[in-house]
């Protein structure tokens, strides 16, 4: 038995599947509108975030896990890319105050649950799946440390 969603991404999964293709578009450039600013200790300083090279866009992020081991995302990526800047949305909506085990419980295929394969290209998939990838190893490496 695979583990359980955390709620907040099974609510964002659950959002995307009840709805049909073009309103599943529809709701990803509604996220892209909710992609928080980072905080000026990140937008001031980006050498310290990590480009997700995967991406078509210039997509940056950066985990913090605190002493109680919860995760915060920090996430940019440009409004001219809609697409890219919702998946980033996603993930900071949905893995932003998990705790580190939960985060690294996450089906690493999350991205394709939503059921936006047959809306966007595989590549946008991939990329998603790739910032999906390096947020769980920011957690690891920041877990360990």
């Amino acid at each position: 038995m695979s583990p359980q969603l955390p709620a907040a991404l099974e609510e964002i999964k659950t959002d995307f599947r009840e709805l049909g293709l073009k309103d599943r578009l529809q709701l990803l450039l509604e996220f892209s509108n909710e992609l928080p600013a980072l905080p000026p200790r990140y937008s001031e300083h980006p050498d310290l975030l990590e480009r997700v090279e995967e991406c078509q866009s210039p997509v940056f992020i950066f985990v913090d896990v605190d002493d109680a081991e919860v995760v915060r995302l920090f996430a940019t990526a440009p409004e001219e890319s809609p697409t890219t800047r919702g998946f980033a949305s996603i993930l900071v909506q949905g893995l932003t105050g998990l705790t580190v085990d939960q985060v690294a419980s996450v089906p690493d295929d999350y991205p394709s649950d939503l059921g936006l394969t047959e809306a966007v290209s595989p590549l946008r998939i991939r990329g998603m799946t790739a910032m999906l990838g390096r947020i769980k190893r920011q957690v690891r490496e920041k877990h360990a440390a």
